[in-house]
């Protein structure tokens, strides 16, 4: 049995993810080699930027308050950005451990019950682009399946749960399942949703940022940091060399570990557990090396690109699992 869930882009947290995205977007954009890390709260009206940056260009807090408008509505916006010395802004690691995953049970190399929770809400927010958030329990081929959508009539949910699974269940992870269950709106029809009706932080859905709850997750949250931070730059190279290594060694899966220490470049720990008879990830464990990867902060971030503004692109749906060079 298996359960994962996810939230649409209009969940308090995720608009958050994709504030933070956006004004590193803005800054990548004008200088390649900016240094951010950019922190978004929101709630009930009201949306802070704080956060430090390392670079030479400015952007105006008009600029920043036009992203926050754009993506939530929001006009009451205080901003707190902090430009740090030049010294703090290089690209010498921080300590932290980075988590990457890859299987075969599914076209994306994406585990079965994290697919169908992704799908599930990107194919309800495509007709009703608001706040909502489903979850999916897999049991054998039956599934059980929570979801809440703002403005959303309850009837209507239940049957665009049914009609998802009988079209996609066997394109995203090769079988059909029935459903058996479905708890939709449980508190009843809600109208208000988003910032008006809770708040939100970056970072605040980090598992479904990465795996879902199956596979253990590693450093901090991703939005707002550009690529000379571990915790995204890292978890995105764990993420390559965990597909690769499904390929090379025809691995069911294979989970990635990169340990950094505090200045150092490289790696204190690099290594890959996979299995080659199950999904289970702390079973049948067999050990192979990191090899012919450049772990360093530059060459992270030359191989993936990630001196390029596109970074809002990820906060939308999952930083794994959507085409993305580290997916490749």
């Amino acid at each position: 049995m298996r359960t994962a869930e996810f939230v649409t882009p209009k969940h308090p947290d995720k608009m958050c993810d994709i504030i933070s995205d956006t004004i590193l977007d803005k800054f990548i954009e004008k200088d390649a080699n900016a240094r951010c890390t950019i922190q978004t709260m929101g709630g009930h009206g009201k949306v802070w930027i704080t956060g430090e940056v390392g670079t030479t260009i400015s952007i105006s807090d008009d600029e920043i308050k036009d992203v926050v408008k754009d993506v939530s509505g929001v006009e009451d916006v205080t901003v707190h950005l902090i430009k740090v010395p030049e010294q703090f802004s290089n690209l010498a690691s921080d300590q932290g451990i980075a988590i990457g995953y890859a299987n075969t049970e599914t076209p994306t190399r994406m585990p079965f019950e994290y697919e169908l929770a992704r799908g599930l809400a990107r194919y309800i927010y495509n007709l009703y682009p608001v706040d909502g958030k489903v979850q999916v329990t897999v049991n054998g081929t039956c599934t059980r399946v929570v979801s809440s959508f703002q403005n959303t009539n309850t009837k209507d949910l239940e049957e665009l749960i049914h009609t998802f699974f009988e079209q996609n269940s066997e394109r995203l992870v090769g079988q059909k399942l029935t459903v058996m269950d479905t708890y939709c709106n449980p508190l009843g029809i809600w109208n208000v949703g988003g910032f008006d009706s809770d708040i939100g932080i970056t970072g605040g859905q980090a598992v479904l940022d990465n795996y879902g709850p199956r596979i253990p997750i590693g450093c901090g949250l991703f939005s707002g940091k550009d690529g000379s931070k571990i915790d995204r730059s890292a978890a995105y190279m764990a993420r390559k060399i965990a597909i690769d290594a499904v390929k090379k060694y025809r691995l069911m899966y294979a989970l990635v570990e990169l340990s950094y220490a505090t200045g150092q470049e490289q790696p204190v720990q690099a290594r890959i557990k996979g299995n080659d008879k199950g999904i289970n990830v702390e079973t049948g464990i067999k050990l192979y090396e990191v090899k012919n990867y450049d772990l360093s902060i530059s060459g992270m971030v030359q191989v993936l690109k990630l001196n390029k503004p596109n970074f809002k692109q990820t906060s939308l749906w999952g930083h794994f699992g959507n085409g993305f060079i580290w997916d490749e």
